[in-house]
């Protein structure tokens, strides 16, 4: 296998996944990618950066495949992944355009059991998972323009294949740059959540499509001029729904969020769209189980998760909490994480002993969906940009919830009464009194308690 040491010209041909500026020539290579007509000394530095960012190993259900016979491979998903999820017959068509514009398509489904009374409830769903177009120090509306460009023509597969809610990663319109502490220009991608110029480009693709668009932002409220991470619900009308603002932000390793913005003031909002009751547990948010018990509450069938997360810290527990949250509250839930390593100008510390680097590690990917019933459609790619298609039966959640009943002693008359109800109701009188009822001050969890 040879590699050309002159550059490429670029002429009508696909983005290379490598550098995103060499195009694809032909042949397949490393990662099943095909070969690239790139540098040798770029290429090298490329499979360099993957071996030691761990990146190289592309997902655990390949690497299961290629290493454990058939007939036990069967029997280690069940106990793994929980019941087979079926494959989706996905377009031909689809397909094509998914290789010719690289990024990995992948379709399943989750089926009920056939009722007298009631008549299927399918919706399918599109996650999203991307690395971003151009590098850290690229004027930041050419880097938003890029990311628009490339969501788009996702988007376009994912209508291709009968979408009829999609769902983008964390901050998905920028890098995900809280790392460095910096405020410019990083501020400089914020914008409202209402009238943006990413929320516009979004309810053109959802009229387009007659699709529920979900779009996580980095959000600035005009009014008082702060900064939120958001995430903005369009209807498949293109009128926007609502927000809703991540409930948790963390404080470990890089993620240095707290330096922009705090946690959100909206509560657990759930969204009717004509698919289905939806919510957005945006990212941090899975790590607290009372976060998806509280959407679930709220009346949600479907719980979102975008997420913007790396492999050194929280890759062991992304595939278990999801899956456990779905199980918990007889719910479907769908955790989408960006791919790549995305490196800035300048060198960052977080106070955790580390020396200063200029990278927060590798976005890992995995995009996947979990049903009530414990099943789990297998992962996206960790290093590719991908685009997940899930069929799924609405259904399925009353019938779990029939079947274990784990939510029952959440009614229970006593508990409600004895150890839920008395003491919330003490500090919404307490706090009732201090800013009124009806205070913005209030906090969400208090008021959706109550509502």
């Amino acid at each position: 296998m040879t590699f050309d040491d002159e550059k490429c010209d670029g002429i009508g041909l696909v983005a290379c996944p490598a550098c995103r500026f060499c195009p694809i020539v032909e042949g397949v290579g490393l990662l099943g990618y095909r070969i690239h007509k790139h540098t040798h000394k770029a290429w090298t530095v490329y499979r360099r950066s993957l071996k030691m960012s761990g990146s190289a190993f592309e997902s655990l259900e390949k690497t299961l495949e290629k290493h454990i016979p058939d007939e036990e491979l069967k029997e280690v998903k069940r106990i793994l992944f929980g019941k087979e999820t079926k494959k989706l017959v996905l377009p031909a068509c689809a397909m094509e355009i998914a290789l010719e514009r690289d990024f990995e398509l992948q379709g399943y489904m989750f089926e009920a059991s056939t009722e007298q009374l009631r008549t299927p409830r399918t919706v399918r769903v599109g996650l999203i998972q991307n690395r971003i177009v151009l590098p850290t120090d690229a004027p930041v509306l050419d880097q938003i323009t890029a990311l628009h460009k490339r969501i788009g023509e996702m988007v376009d597969v994912a209508a291709m294949c009968g979408v009829n809610i999609v769902c983008f990663q964390e901050a998905w319109t920028m890098p995900f740059a809280f790392c460095t502490r910096e405020k410019e220009p990083w501020t400089e991608f914020a914008e409202s959540a209402e009238e943006g110029y990413t929320t516009r480009f979004c309810q053109e693709l959802a009229k387009k499509y007659n699709m529920v668009v979900i779009s996580p932002i980095l959000e600035r409220e005009e009014v008082h001029n702060v900064l939120w991470n958001t995430a903005v619900v369009v209807s498949n009308s293109g009128s926007v729904l609502g927000k809703t603002r991540k409930n948790h932000i963390p404080r470990v390793g890089d993620f240095n969020e707290s330096t922009y913005y705090m946690e959100g003031n909206t509560g657990h909002k759930v969204f009717q769209t004509q698919f289905g009751k939806i919510a957005v547990n945006i990212c941090y948010g899975r790590h607290h189980p009372l976060n998806w018990f509280m959407y679930s509450m709220n009346g949600a069938e479907i719980i979102f998760n975008p997420s913007a997360t790396v492999g050194g810290l929280s890759e062991p527990m992304w595939s278990i909490e999801a899956r456990n949250a779905a199980i918990a509250n007889h719910c479907f839930t769908c955790g989408i994480n960006r791919v790549g390593t995305e490196h800035f100008n300048n060198e960052f510390t977080s106070g955790d002993g580390k020396k200063a680097h200029q990278d927060f590690g590798y976005f890992y990917g995995s995009s996947y969906v979990a049903a009530p019933d414990g099943s789990r459609s297998p992962g996206l790619s960790r290093t590719r940009d991908g685009l997940l298609v899930t069929e799924m039966d609405l259904n399925l959640s009353r019938q779990i919830s029939d079947k274990w009943s784990f939510k029952v002693n959440y009614f229970h008359e006593n508990l409600i009464s004895q150890e839920l109800y008395i003491p919330w109701a003490i500090i919404y009188m307490i706090s009732a009194h201090v800013f009124g009822s009806n205070s913005s001050s209030l906090h969400p969890y208090w008021k959706c308690m109550f509502a």
